[in-house]
Order: C-alpha cells, then sequence, then structure tokens
C-alpha cells in the first residue's frame, strides 16, 4: 500500500446517517498505509494506561465515579506528537488513546467490587481477603471477555449504524485528534489547569489548610435542624469533582441529584418522622437503636441507600428491555459474519478488518477455561462452584454487553454499575441456593461480579475507540490486539493501588467512601448469611425506577444519585451548572462553543491533577507523613476556609475560558 496524504477535516458526511450507495471516506484512506503502531505509541499508550489507571482508581474510590480518560488522553498524544514533530501521528495518536483509555474500564470494573472485601474485612476479620493475585486475574481476565464479546459486534455499532447513534464520547476525543498542531496548544490549559487542580486538592488531603467538605453543621442552626429533622446539606469541594460535574453537565448532574435529594431531604427526614422511636429491623439487618436516635447519614446507610440499590437492579433491566432488538439484531450480524469469514479477511479494506472469528472464538474459549480454573483452585476449590459460577459470568457478560455498548454510543454513560448489582444479586442468591454461603460465598460472588463489571465496562469503553478509528480511518485489528496489553498493563496497575489505599486509608475510614463498593457489600452480606435481604426496600426503589422511566427520565442517573453520598452528587450539579453557563452567556454560538470546548480541557485538567496528586497524598500517608491536623478541621472555620478556596477555584474556572473569539 502507498502512503497517501491524510485529509485535514471530518467529511461533512460523519456524524450524519449516509444515503442509498453514500460510503464514508475517513480521514486516512482505507487505500493507504500509515504509522499506528510502533514503539513511540505503544510506550505512550502503556504510560498513559498507567497513570490513568491510578489516577482514575483513587478518584473512583472517593466520589464512586470513574472519569473517562480518553479526551485527557488524546490531548497528551497530540501535545508530545506536536512537541516532538512526528509527521503523519494521527494513527500513532489514536492507538495511544486506545491503549491509555483501558485505564477508566478496568478501574471501573475493579473498584466498583473488589474494595467491597476490604470493607467486609473489617466485620468478619481474616476470613475476607483478597491477594493482588485475585484482584489482578478478576479484572485482567474481566477486560479480556469484554474485548473479545465485543468485537464480533463492531461492524454493527461503528459502520451499520453510522450517523444513528450520537457517539458523544467519541465524538470529542476525535475533534481533538483531528485538531493536529491545535491540539498542541489545547495542551497547555490542560497542563496549567491540571496543576492549579492537583495542587488545591493536594493542599486539603495532605496539609489540611481547608476540608474536603463542607456541611450546614458548620452554623447552629444547621446542627439543630441536622439533629431534629434529620436535614443536612453537604458538598464536596475537591477540583477533581467539579472537573467530573462540568463534563457530566447540567442535564444529566441534574437527574443525579434528583435522586440524591429525594432520598436525603424526603426519605431519610420521612423515615424519621415515621418510625422516629421505633427499631426498625428490615431485612435481617442488625439495628440496635430507633430511627429517631440515628443521624442523617446513619438512616442513609441503613435504609434509605438501599432503595438506590433496588432502582439501579431495575434501571438495568429496563436497559436490557429497551436494548433487547439491537441486540438480536447484532447477534445475527455477528453469525452472519462468521459463517462467510472464512478465508474473506485478506479481501476486506484496510479500515474494516478484525481479528479472525476464529482467532475470537478460541480466544473467548480459553479466556472462559482460564476464568473457570482461576475460580475452581483461586476462588472456591470446589467444581461444582466454579462450574456454575462459569454460567453465570459468561451468560451476563454476554448479554449485558451490547446494552453497554450502546448506552455508551448514545449517552456516552455506562450502566455498568447497575448491571453489576444485577450480576451480585443473581450471584448471592444461586450461590446460597446450592451452598456456598458466609465469608466464603461473599469473596467468590464479589469476584464473580468483578469479572462481570470489568468485561462491561471494557465492551463499553472500546466501542468508543472502535468508533473514533473508524471515523478516522485506523486499522480495528491493530486497535484490537493492543487493546489486550493495554488491559493486562492497567489491571495490574488497578490491583496495586487498590491495596495501597486500603493500607494508607481504610475503605471504612471514611476518607475514601467507596460508595460503590459500600453498595455491593451491602447486597450481599444479609443474603450470604442467611438473613435475607432488604426486599421490601429493593421494591420500593424498583417501583420508582418504573415510575421515573415512565416520566421519561433516566432511570439510572436518578437511580444512581439515590445511593450515592450527597456530598458526592450536589459538585456534580455546581460543576454542570458552570457548563451551563459557560456556553450560554453570550449571543454567539461560535464563541459559546469555543468557551464550552475549553471548559472541557480545563475540567479534564482539574480531574487528572485533583485524582493524581491524590494518590500522591495517599503515598505519603502510607510513608507515615501526615500534615493534617484533626483539631482544625473539626473547627467550623475551616469549613469557612473550605468555601472561600471553593469559591476562588469556580471564580478561576469560569475566568480560564473566557474565550473572546472562536
Amino acid at each position: 500500500m502507498e502512503e497517501i496524504e491524510i485529509r485535514q477535516e471530518l467529511p461533512e458526511n460523519a456524524f450524519r446517517e449516509l444515503k442509498a450507495g453514500e460510503e464514508y471516506e475517513p480521514l486516512m484512506s482505507p487505500k493507504g498505509q500509515y504509522p499506528e503502531v510502533n514503539g513511540w505509541s505503544v510506550t505512550w499508550g502503556i504510560l498513559m494506561a498507567m497513570l490513568f489507571s491510578a489516577a482514575a482508581a483513587y478518584l473512583g474510590l472517593k466520589v464512586g465515579q470513574v472519569f473517562e480518560a480518553a479526551i485527557p488522553i488524546a490531548i497528551i498524544a497530540v501535545g508530545v506528537s506536536t512537541a516532538s514533530k512526528r509527521s503523519k501521528a494521527l494513527g500513532e495518536n489514536v492507538i495511544i488513546q486506545s491503549i491509555g483509555a483501558c485505564s477508566g474500564a478496568v478501574v471501573a470494573g475493579a473498584i466498583f467490587t473488589l474494595p467491597a472485601i476490604y470493607i467486609l474485612q473489617a466485620k468478619y476479620g481474616a476470613e475476607m481477603s483478597a491477594s493482588f493475585v485475585q484482584v489482578f486475574m478478576a479484572s485482567a481476565l474481566g477486560g479480556i471477555l469484554g474485548i473479545l464479546f465485543l468485537i464480533p459486534f463492531r461492524k454493527y455499532f461503528v459502520k451499520d449504524m453510522h450517523g444513528k447513534y450520537p457517539f458523544p464520547e467519541a465524538t470529542a476525543t476525535t475533534q481533538v485528534l483531528v485538531s493536529g498542531a491545535k491540539g498542541g496548544d489545547q495542551a497547555k490549559p490542560l497542563l496549567l489547569s491540571g496543576l492549579i487542580g492537583g495542587v488545591y486538592d493536594f493542599i486539603a488531603t495532605t496539609f489540611g489548610w481547608w476540608n474536603e467538605t463542607v456541611t450546614s453543621r458548620m452554623i447552629g442552626w444547621g446542627e439543630t435542624v441536622a439533629e431534629k429533622a434529620k436535614l443536612v446539606f453537604k458538598l464536596n469541594t475537591s477540583a477533581a469533582v467539579l472537573g467530573l460535574g462540568y463534563i457530566i453537565g447540567l442535564k444529566y448532574a441534574m437527574f443525579i441529584c434528583l435522586g440524591s435529594v429525594a432520598v436525603w431531604w424526603l426519605i431519610v427526614p420521612l423515615l424519621s418522622l415515621l418510625f422516629h422511636d421505633q427499631v426498625l429491623a428490615v431485612g435481617g439487618a442488625e439495628v440496635a437503636l430507633t430511627v429517631g436516635q440515628m443521624d442523617a447519614e446513619t438512616i442513609f446507610k441503613t435504609y434509605a441507600r438501599s432503595i438506590g440499590i433496588g432502582g439501579i437492579a431495575m434501571a438495568g433491566i429496563i436497559g436490557i428491555v429497551k436494548s433487547w432488538g439491537i441486540i438480536k439484531s447484532a447477534v445475527s450480524l455477528a453469525g452472519k459474519e462468521l459463517r462467510g469469514s472464512a478465508g474473506g479477511t485478506a479481501e476486506q479494506v484496510r479500515t474494516q478488518r478484525d481479528l479472525s472469528f476464529r482467532f475470537i472464538a478460541i480466544a473467548a474459549i480459553v479466556a472462559l477455561a482460564v476464568t473457570f480454573i482461576f475460580f475452581w483452585l483461586g476462588v472456591m476449590h470446589n467444581l461444582w462452584f466454579a462450574v456454575v459460577a462459569i454460567l453465570l459470568v459468561t451468560f451476563i457478560a454476554f448479554l449485558f454487553t451490547t446494552v453497554a455498548a450502546n448506552a455508551i454510543a448514545i449517552v456516552g454513560s455506562n450502566p455498568v454499575s447497575g448491571m453489576t448489582l444485577m450480576t451480585l444479586i443473581l450471584a448471592s442468591v444461586v450461590l446460597s441456593a446450592i451452598g456456598l454461603k458466609g465469608t466464603g460465598g461473599m469473596v467468590a460472588a464479589l469476584i464473580m461480579g468483578g469479572v462481570v463489571c470489568t468485561a462491561l465496562s471494557m465492551a463499553g469503553a472500546f466501542i468508543t475507540d472502535l468508533k473514533i478509528g473508524y471515523w478516522l480511518g485506523t486499522t480495528p485489528r491493530k486497535q484490537e490486539t493492543w487493546k489486550f496489553v493495554g488491559t493486562l498493563v492497567s489491571a495490574a496497575t488497578v490491583g496495586g493501588v487498590i491495596m495501597l489505599l486500603n493500607e494508607a486509608y481504610g475503605f471504612t475510614s471514611g476518607q475514601l467512601s467507596a460508595p460503590q463498593a459500600n453498595a455491593m457489600a451491602a447486597v450481599i452480606d444479609p443474603v450470604m448469611n442467611g438473613q435475607g435481604a432488604p426486599w421490601l426496600l429493593y421494591g420500593i426503589g424498583a417501583l420508582l425506577a418504573l415510575i421515573i422511566n415512565f416520566c421519561k427520565m433516566p432511570a439510572l442517573a436518578v437511580a444512581l444519585g439515590m445511593f450515592i453520598p450527597l456530598e458526592l452528587n450536589l459538585p456534580l450539579l455546581v460543576g454542570g451548572a458552570i457548563s451551563w453557563y459557560v456556553t450560554t452567556r453570550t449571543k454567539d454560538t461560535v464563541v459559546n462553543s469555543a468557551r464550552g470546548e475549553k471548559g472541557t480541557l480545563i475540567a479534564s485538567g482539574f480531574i487528572a491533577g485533583g485524582a493524581l496528586m491524590g494518590v500522591v497524598s495517599a503515598l505519603m500517608r502510607f510513608g507515615g507523613l501526615n500534615f493534617v491536623s484533626d483539631e482544625w478541621s473539626q473547627n467550623h472555620l475551616s469549613e469557612l476556609a473550605t468555601l472561600v478556596a471553593y469559591i476562588l477555584l469556580i471564580c478561576y474556572f469560569i475566568k480560564a475560558t473566557n474565550v473572546k473569539k472562536a
């Protein structure tokens, strides 16, 4: 193949449906040959996977949300290629982004489930434990299965459905990669905001000059309202969480906060009002205090969060029902490709060459066999239990793969936590029924959940990479091959970070709330100990999800807000409000768009800088360096200092986006 010049702009039919007989022509011609996989792209991709795995793990355990690393990695890739004056670096940058983006996918799969083992260890002792090998294997095998299960559906999602799905994250990342030299300039505000956000969060977590959270208890009447009415206001002031809220946007943040407000400001006070003097035991939970004796946070953890869990589970079911037609269409297309693929790969154009279906089938069988052996010899030590476990994992992971890809393609958000909760509930019930209960059953269910969660997370993230490659004209087979390498690197990194953070902070200390993992632990603990489960509360949440869906609102977003702590949801609303303000304050839509893009860079910098410095702070604390004064932290004046610092950070954010012209 000859090396044809790369086009400078995406064609006008890049984002619309194609007319009959019309073909999409990517920037890198299918007839040309371009630099893609080489020492430069692989080295930078692996480095990005390691760095962003560590950052995303810290942030995810702190706030329960894993930021997508694709855009920041794409900006860095363009920046370093521009600085080094590399020629025709577009294909290389796609590979860097594709390998590096494994970080967010693997991290989401691991931290939503596996830290629950350490959380339950505080209650059950050494019987609840997980080694580095178990954490690594669950993450790596899940990621590999997610890649293999998705590849047969690549053509359906990225080519056959061209223009029918918006692919919001893939669109943004593609625009960054296309920007070329402009992308190098874009790296400057990213690095500056990363420095500011990192220093801001580092001061709070390492030196404690101001708190990370502002509460209504800082003033007298707020303390009274919290004690009497169980009504509290809490706001996390981290730069990383603020940036996350900006990227999520106002609309989605409002839905999340709607669920949070409904639980914290309606359900929690209502429970106290109705059952103030009663000891309310639901689903066999061990409760010694009356509802009135509990503070708002305890009422939330004991009762209200289970409503959110039920809502998430039902939202997952709703997602499957809505996507059933897509699943059937994709399976049918994959079957046709498989039957007609023998010897046909060489005839396909470069931009449509996948790994052979024969390789995918063999690799999937091998991966499932290794997973089965891992369950049998490394987790359950019982052949029958392992057989049941691998059947459950295979069925659920494959069924939900297209749901995850569809969610990413439409809204850019993967409902992986809701689907994983369903997996844990089903796994707990089935394993308990066949005799695997207690701590052994809990460890087994959580590792199964880790495999499924990582598989679904990887499937959703990978469809974004493949769509980017389709728009730009890279070779799918190369993306698919090196995605396995990024998965292994990310799995090893996140396993080490989870164990480090547990040693430095502990997931029950309150400093790393690990809300998703806490929810997972709350699901399986009562079931595996024969105490039953709060099915009534789950049912209420499921009913609310159905009502929310009937009202044409995203049930998953609202349900997520129901069980993630209030202080981690409200800053998303603040960030979303900044996004709305920045992109609407002039009548010039072009300028508004430019300001919005600048804001995305700044928000990405806040996220990356704050999360990375959080890891540094954890390493310092692990080494015995802790400069936080508990006396100052408990003083309400420290919260006032927090509020001042947070307002200054917001002012910088808004001012930095003040682009005069596009």
